[in-house]
Formats: C-alpha cells, structure tokens, sequence
C-alpha cells in the first residue's frame, strides 16, 4: 500500500504511482486541514465567546441553536477527517456545512449589514470548496482505476 493510499484510506484507493493524484491527495489534505481548523475555531468561540452568543442572539437565533450547530460542526468535522467514514455520510457532511455556510451569510445580509460581515463566512466556503473539489477528484480517480462507478 502506498503512502497516499495509507493516509487517505478507501478514498484514494487506486491512486497510487501517478504524480498527479500525489497533488490532489495533497491538496485535499491541506485545505480540510485549514477548513477544519477554521470550522473548530468557530465551534470555540460558539461555545465559550460571549460576544459570539451576543451576535447569534443579535442574528436572531435562540441560545440553543448555536449550541446545537457546534456540536454538529464537531461531527461533520469528523466524518470528513475520519478515512473509514462511508462515502455518503462524507457527502451529508460537505451539504450540511454548505449550508451552514449560505444561511451565515444570508443571516448577516438579512440584518442588513454590509457584504464586509460575511467575509468569515464566505473565505471558509472558499476552503470549503477546495475541501470538496479535491475530494471529489480522489474519489473519481479510485472509481477510474477500479472500475467502479460512483
């Protein structure tokens, strides 16, 4: 087993020996290691910054929800980080921090704030997209060299 195949598990299956799926493999892991990153800072400061439940509360979400959100950040963090989560459950993860994503920005809008507001929100979309295109990219390699369909 090579060392790509190794770290990335049943996701990377069958990618080894090309150059270019060494990148992919790379770029995957550097950008959901700076998303996660992000995405666990932000269940920090939900969880423990007062100004951050001020802003929720200010949004106008009720103090559980925010509470909630965390919790399921940690989750979705989790299966995307963990290689011997189903590929499925992957997918759930990347839609639900997708939408995560698009209803902070639509909260700051809504409150009528300036596009500045929800520039957090839309620079960790960015990290978000990498995150999924690259999965994606290992995904369709190891289905091409197996055989398989997605």
């Amino acid at each position: 087993m090579s060392q790509s195949t190794a770290i990335t598990g049943n996701v990377a299956e069958g990618t080894r020996g090309r150059s270019a799926s060494k990148w992919v493999v790379a770029g995957f892991w550097i950008s959901t290691a700076v998303f996660a990153l992000q995405m666990g800072f932000t269940v920090y400061a939900q969880l423990k910054l007062p100004q951050v439940a001020e802003e929720f509360a200010r949004l106008g979400y009720p103090g559980y929800f925010r509470v909630e959100l965390s919790w399921m950040k940690v989750a979705g963090l989790a299966a995307l980080l963990v290689s011997q989560v189903p590929a499925w459950l992957k997918e759930w993860a990347y839609a639900g921090f997708a939408i995560t994503l698009v209803s902070a920005v639509i909260a700051h809008v809504a409150v009528g704030e300036p596009p500045v507001a929800s520039m957090w929100a839309v620079m960790t979309a960015v990290l978000w997209s990498a995150s999924y295109f690259f999965w994606r990219r290992m995904r369709v390699a190891g289905a091409a060299e197996s055989g398989r369909e997605l």
